[in-house]
């Protein structure tokens, strides 16, 4: 009698490692945005001399790119694997990273940043598959959050590294730093990390399972109210982060330190992930991301007053300004790690495609919010603290219709 071998299961990466890998691989879209804000002058400077605020575009289009590579991301990993579709991304990344060297105008620095943003999505949304293969409900908010501590190390010195790369070879270097980057996490996925989804469970992309997942999406309201308090709390991110270097060097006239009070804002801000990891197997997703967006209602009523009342003197505007732009980045890392397990939770029979809607949804919704927000920049903090307010107060009431549907759910 010949015995039949079994498959052995796949090789499984040691958990710090696996956080550091998928770290990495989301973190890709912090270095391509944070390290480019020391260049914004100069490329304002140069490409866009007759409108500055302009140039914080090239942030906000590379996001909107990120959003709209999303959505098809996902469902190609669903049936064609995991690692393909990252490393098609990162190759399309790369190529779009040559053209942003070379452009010539603002315009074609743009498309090539959108394209980049198409590039980078793959690493991106693939790698929450990935965790979503291998974890769930507070188990994986927990690992999100050690990925999330780990990720915020790159916007903490992508600043920093910016600004050598500029001082040495001019803003154009950066693009080649990109392609490094990108290239080294590639490397590391294809030789570590082995494939979580198997042939057989993959699902061919079709136009009618593509709607089909849609609307199972949309039909669910936890995952619809997940997916709009994501695209405010993201919106928020992305509004203060496209101005935060016009308001250090414009405001302030901290241009030449502003990756330093950058880097800052990034360390204290990792702290929020350290603290969603201890509480949330305590205190559940919800009852955090309630908690957040509350304090960062308070915090932002207390900025717009500090601003109107004024003038408080250089120094406690400074100040101000820091803690504020810092609290936040604080209530973003309690918050969109919760979120995308809230959302994901029930979805886990189409993680791939689930998690490319849910995070392509919110991701466009936050640009069409950041754009207006951060162009309205008028050379103080004020208006986008009105606009970190009204997105907290839509969040937090949100959030309560979130604690609604739970009670509802648990009444026999």
């Amino acid at each position: 009698m010949t015995d039949t071998a079994l498959p052995l299961p796949p090789r499984r990466l040691h958990r710090v490692e696996f956080v550091a890998l998928m770290a990495m691989l989301i973190a890709s879209i912090a270095f391509s945005i944070d390290a480019m804000l020391p260049a914004l002058p100069e490329i304002a400077e140069e490409l866009s001399p007759d409108d500055i605020n302009r140039a914080q575009l090239i942030l906000t289009i590379f996001v909107l790119g990120m959003g709209v590579g999303t959505f098809v991301t996902g469902p190609i990993s669903d049936a064609i694997g995991r690692k393909p579709v990252i490393l098609i991304g990162a190759a399309l990344y790369c190529t779009a990273s040559v053209a942003a060297w070379l452009a010539g105008s603002l315009e074609l620095l743009l498309l090539a940043r959108f394209v980049q943003g198409l590039g980078a999505a793959g690493p991106r949304i693939v790698a929450l598959a990935i965790i979503r293969d291998l974890y769930a409900g507070r188990d994986m908010a927990r690992l999100m959050s050690f990925i999330m501590l780990v990720f915020t190390i790159v916007p903490a010195i992508a600043p920093t590294i910016g600004a050598g790369i500029i001082a040495l070879v001019g803003w154009r270097g950066m693009f080649g730093a990109f392609i490094a980057f990108s290239l080294v996490s590639a490397a590391w996925l294809t030789i570590r990390q082995p494939e979580t989804l198997p042939p057989e469970a993959r699902k061919p992309m079709r136009v009618g399972v593509l709607w089909r997942a849609v609307k199972e999406v949309l039909s669910l309201p936890m995952v619809r109210l997940s997916i709009l308090v994501q695209t405010l709390a993201q919106g928020m991110l992305f509004a203060v982060l496209s101005s935060t270097q016009q308001v250090y060097d414009l405001t302030y006239d901290q241009g030449a330190q502003f990756h330093f009070w950058f880097m800052g804002t990034a360390f204290l801000a990792a702290t929020a992930s350290i603290l969603n990891a201890v509480l949330v197997m305590r205190l559940g997703m919800r009852l955090l991301i309630t908690f957040a967006l509350g304090g960062q209602i308070v915090l932002s009523s207390l900025m717009i007053l500090f601003e109107i009342t004024g003038p408080w003197g250089y120094g406690a505007g400074l100040t101000a300004w820091f803690l504020w732009s810092t609290s936040v980045f604080f209530m973003v890392g309690l918050t969109l790690g919760n979120l995308n397990a809230l959302a994901m939770e029930p979805l886990g029979h189409i993680a791939g495609l689930a998690a490319s809607i849910v995070a392509s949804l919110a991701t466009v919704g936050a640009v069409i919010i950041a754009i207006p927000i951060g162009l309205a920049f008028d050379g103080t903090p004020l208006p986008l603290s009105l606009g970190v307010l009204a997105c907290s107060v839509m969040g937090f009431a949100l959030t309560r219709s979130m604690a609604r549907l739970e009670r509802v759910r648990a009444t026999p």
